[in-house]
């Protein structure tokens, strides 16, 4: 149903660097950078995709104005995978904003795990397992 999504960053160098290092527990990383014309108030911006390889889901886009946060799930393969992504991300700079655990809440077989990017973007890995 979506293609892709995409996430201003108003320091690229910061976002960029806490995708490369907390993606890869979910079997996605860089895919492709780009710097875009875009507009007169920024002419230039650098841009960053992230996914499996060759397949561009996560776009980081280089803004001077915040942007209001927005919330992401990625699947992940399993509640180990699940983990590794929290602890990628809290050492890459993210913050927790939910710890790995059951989310019956949600449904009986959701593993999830949440954390705030360098932007305050809630960035989430869920696995989705038998009740």
């Amino acid at each position: 149903m979506i293609d892709h999504l995409s996430f201003y960053a108003t320091d690229f160098a910061a976002s960029k660097a806490f995708y490369e290092a907390v993606l890869p527990a979910l079997g996605a990383g860089l895919v492709m950078e780009m710097t875009a014309t875009w507009d007169a108030e920024f002419p230039t911006r650098r841009m960053a995709a992230f996914g499996p390889p060759q397949r561009p889901v996560l776009w980081i886009i280089e803004t001077k104005t915040p942007a209001s946060p927005r919330h992401v799930a990625f699947t992940a393969s399993g509640p180990a995978a699940v983990d590794g992504f929290h602890q990628a991300a809290l050492k890459a700079g993210g913050k927790d904003n939910g710890a790995p655990g059951k989310r019956p809440h949600y449904h009986a077989g959701y593993y999830g795990a949440f954390v705030l990017d360098p932007d305050g973007n809630n960035v989430e890995a869920v696995h989705h397992g038998a009740p």
